[in-house]
């Protein structure tokens, strides 16, 4: 079966809710059988070739000891049970909550081929060194439910400036618009940057559960759209006191258009921003991606479990291929979710509105965009000619789009930025 697309693939290759800890391990076992190769010690970067995508990693190789981190999944510095050096071969071990991980490589032209193996997967893996990236931002928290909302801060170079909140997409997907499941392209990161060149501060979290944020949330079952709205809410009312801002603004990426337009409706926001919205019911939208992926019985079993979550009804019984999609710990955000029609609560917003849409897109279509339109007929709707779901230039063939999804290097779509500049500083004049 073709993997699921994109919308609710939440399921993560590793351990999501793993602890953090200390960098020593106990009982760590060091062998160097021959005189291993002194360029293997340091910190390297590469991406699990997963089934369902590139999930990027940063490992840290020291003389006897080491560490793994996934920043998509907030997993940072968990140590090693075992290093083993044998030349330019390096092997480690890691016991992640009880799953057993092992990581096998050898060092060639200054990178590392490898292979990755957790619960019978294998998966490659090329690690390169790792390159700092450059904090551009400031930090700070927000107080939530259940705790602080760690958020990025990043600043124009006046003040007062306008202040947008960019809230970002479906599942394991973080501020900077990276996911552990489509991969690292930078998107929102590069919205942030290029705003702030442009006059604008924003704001970016990690959601809850994730990065940041992953202490926030500890059970998949415990969240749904409506608390994402109440932390988007709390944001925008700290920023709506702070009097370093002249005007406060919504920009929302994917499921974060429905989040950002729900949370416009209960904050007194200048603008929203929808960019690659979807304008139906979630029902409507992941039955039209799943048909032709699905056998009929499975097509049959999916249009059924909707219907049901549709109506807040749990579904107990799953067949396994559909584990990813409508296992039981991710219902109660389903149900949540399912209960929306995009178009309907666009029509609640009373701030001005621009609907932003790709034309290269293959998760969410021009239909999308017109039922937006639709729902608030004097918001002003723009196509971006040639761009896809992650904001960049990319032909309509699959393939090739979809290896936009993990290429950072590439810029955003030439005309995204000024778009969304122009709305937000000039009122939404030509």
């Amino acid at each position: 079966m073709k993997k699921l697309l994109f919308f609710c693939c939440t399921l993560l290759l590793l351990a999501a809710c793993a602890q953090k800890e200390d960098n020593t391990t106990k009982g760590k076992e060091v062998k160097e059988d021959n005189k291993m190769n002194e360029q293997l010690v340091g910190k390297w970067e590469g991406n699990i070739k997963t089934p369902n995508g590139a999930l990027p990693i940063i490992v840290d190789l020291q003389k006897d000891s080491g560490t793994l981190s996934v920043p998509a999944q907030g997993l940072s510095n968990y140590p090693f049970k075992s290093i083993k050096y044998d030349g330019d071969q390096v092997s480690v071990s890691i016991n992640l909550n009880g799953s057993a991980v092992v990581i096998n490589g050898i060092l060639k032209d200054g990178q590392i081929a490898a292979t990755f193996q957790q619960n019978g997967g294998k998966f490659p893996l090329v690690l390169k060194p790792f390159k700092e990236q450059p904090v551009t931002y400031e930090t700070s928290k927000i107080p939530v439910k259940d705790g602080a909302l760690t958020v990025a801060l990043q600043k124009a170079s006046k003040e007062p400036s306008p202040v947008a909140l960019i809230i970002a997409g479906s599942g394991p997907t973080d501020k900077d618009g990276n996911s552990a499941i489509a991969g690292k392209n930078d998107s929102l990161k590069m919205i942030a940057e290029g705003l702030a060149k442009d006059g604008i501060t924003t704001v970016r979290y990690d959601k809850r559960g994730l990065g940041d944020n992953q202490s926030l949330l500890t059970k998949e079952e415990d969240i749904t759209i409506d608390q994402y709205v109440d932390d988007a809410v709390q944001v925008i009312n700290t920023l709506l006191a702070d009097k370093a801002y002249s005007s406060v603004h919504i920009i929302g990426h994917s499921e974060g258009s429905l989040i950002g337009l729900l949370a416009a409706q209960k904050t007194k926001v200048e603008s929203f921003v929808s960019i690659a919205g979807s304008g139906r019911p979630a029902d409507e939208i992941l039955l039209e991606q799943l048909k032709g992926q699905l056998s009929p019985e499975l097509l049959k079993e999916s249009t059924d479990a909707l219907a049901s979550l549709k109506k807040g009804e749990l579904v107990k019984n799953v067949s396994p291929d559909l584990q990813s999609l409508f296992r039981s710990s991710v219902q109660p955000y389903m149900i949540s979710w399912l209960k929306y029609n995009p178009a309907n609560e666009l029509a609640k917003v009373n701030s001005r509105v621009l609907i932003l849409q790709g034309t290269t897109d293959l998760q969410v279509v021009t239909t999308d965009a017109e039922a937006l339109k639709k729902g608030k007929p004097d918001a002003k709707l723009v196509y971006m000619d040639g761009m896809n779901h992650v904001l960049k230039n990319a032909p309509a063939d699959r393939t090739k789009n979809a290896a936009t999804y993990s290429d950072p290097s590439l810029p955003l779509h030439k005309e995204l930025l000024p778009a969304i500049q122009q709305f937000i500083m000039n009122g939404g004049r030509d």
